[in-house]
């Protein structure tokens, strides 16, 4: 299946060569993130496979008066890859007088649409970037305490030095005294694991071969997504789940006017999902000079949120 329907974006087409030109072949997994990719995640969330959504709406619900009550009054939720408010209303509903929302996301009209649906209840601030480069908040937030929102365990999608580097800029960004709330999907068994990313329903694979369809329309490329299959793998060593588009064939693929060829079975590297224990992510916290200032897992011990601090505060 081909759609080359679209017009090139320079931007997508160089960063999809990069990764392509690279061995074994990657592509960063913020291109999955179009219109039609934010639908289909959205769709992961609400599958039965798929704990993480679910397990930390719970726990978020269950203990948001407790998170609350560290927040000083007045306070802007200023959340990391906001595509959906559906987690920020959780906390928007305890926070003391919340002055403004700031949700911060490549995702452009996935947030002109947050900030519609929101901007009747408080100010909406929606900051379209990539939250891995420095960021620098709205001016119209200035003067009030910041609380970071991380959730969804996204930061398992970060390879440790990066998701250190993020975890600096964010103390950066937030400023001092910020608290930083981040979900953080934790270590089980990989046959609870690879089920939430490789779907009965084949709702994770179209998300993955989404990603191709993407560099057709906007990267001047031409795969045939039948000519490719989704593989979700534990990897014990590293200690993450990793989502590859593997070719069926060998098989040379035209992108933005470049040759790019692939041997059968050789695949395209597009996720990690890094799986971490709670004592690893509060030492990986800490060496980007953050400390635990409270800490909440589900009963099962599937999910975790943690509470980080620049500032001296007990662990709850």
């Amino acid at each position: 299946m081909l759609d080359m329907s679209g017009t090139l974006d320079a931007a997508v087409a160089a960063e999809a060569l990069a990764g392509l030109g690279r061995s074994p072949k990657t592509l960063p997994a913020k291109l999955f993130y179009d219109a039609k990719g934010c639908a289909l995640f959205d769709a992961i969330t609400r599958l039965p496979e798929y704990y993480p959504t679910r397990t930390e709406l719970a726990l978020l619900h269950a203990t948001v008066p407790a998170i609350a009550r560290r927040v000083p009054p007045r306070s802007v939720l200023v959340e990391y890859g906001a595509s959906s408010e559906d987690k920020a209303e959780i906390l928007l509903e305890w926070l003391q007088a919340p002055a403004a929302y700031v949700p911060i996301d490549v995702a452009a009209a996935a947030l002109a649409a947050l900030r519609r649906r929101m901007q009747a209840r408080l100010p909406v601030h929606p900051l379209v970037a990539d939250f891995l480069r420095p960021l620098v908040l709205p001016r119209e937030v200035a003067g009030h305490p910041v609380f970071g929102f991380f959730p969804g365990s996204t930061i398992g999608n970060l390879e440790p030095d990066v998701a250190i580097c993020f975890l600096q800029q964010v103390r950066d960004t937030l400023g001092a005294g910020a608290l930083f709330l981040v979900g953080v999907d934790l270590r089980k068994d990989p046959a609870v694991l690879i089920p939430a990313y490789d779907d009965a329903a084949g709702v994770t694979a179209a998300f993955n071969l989404n990603l191709l369809a993407r560099l057709n329309r906007e990267a001047g490329a031409a795969f045939d997504l039948s000519s490719f299959v989704h593989d979700a793998r534990w990897n014990e060593q590293e200690g993450r789940i990793e989502m590859h588009l593997v070719s069926l064939r060998a098989q040379t693929v035209r992108v933005a006017g470049h040759s790019v060829r692939f041997e059968a079975g050789e695949s395209i590297h597009t996720e990690n999902s890094y799986k971490h224990t709670v004592g690893g992510f509060i030492a990986l916290a800490a060496r980007a000079g953050w400390r635990s200032a409270g800490l909440w897992r589900d009963a099962a011990g599937l999910f975790s949120l943690h509470l980080l601090t620049t500032e001296d505060r007990d662990e709850a």
